[in-house]
């Protein structure tokens, strides 16, 4: 499928590869899965992060997936106070939908894989830096310091 804008044929792209790098790394036949684990991931990540941080880790996503990241964000009452993998996880729960294959720990890992493996591991690492301790050992052991 082509736009007919390189600047939006390259991103489409790029979400494409993304999409098909997840639904890779969690063994999932169908993409909307592997959409659903991106987008709830994201945005349970996004507002967990202080405002600062969520504007700088987006600048690394491709434009759709950054469109992705922002969309419904509201900035009061962020970050959220989920310390624990439970609390972080029901976030993401919250935004699967009830046929999804799998729980949401294993498809936050496997999209924090993807993200770790697709963009600057420099970046990643002050991602990491800025959530608490104990959700840190859902990100790839090679992306914790």
């Amino acid at each position: 499928m082509t736009t007919g804008h390189p600047t939006f044929d390259h991103t489409v792209h790029d979400a494409n590869r993304w999409l098909k790098a997840i639904a890779q790394e969690l063994h999932i036949e169908e993409r909307n899965h592997a959409y659903s684990a991106l987008r709830a991931t994201l945005h349970a990540l996004r507002d967990r992060l202080p405002a600062e941080a969520a504007v700088h880790f987006s600048a690394q996503l491709p434009m759709v997936i950054r469109g992705l990241f922002f969309e419904g964000w509201r900035i009061s009452g962020k970050p959220t106070s989920e310390h624990t993998i439970d609390a972080f996880c029901g976030h993401i729960a919250k935004e699967l939908p009830a046929s999804f294959p799998m729980d949401a720990a294993t498809a936050a890992r496997g999209v924090f894989k993807v993200i770790f493996n697709e963009i600057d591991p420099g970046e990643v690492a002050k991602v990491i830096d800025q959530v608490p301790v104990s959700l840190r050992s859902l990100w790839p052991a090679m992306a914790r310091r």
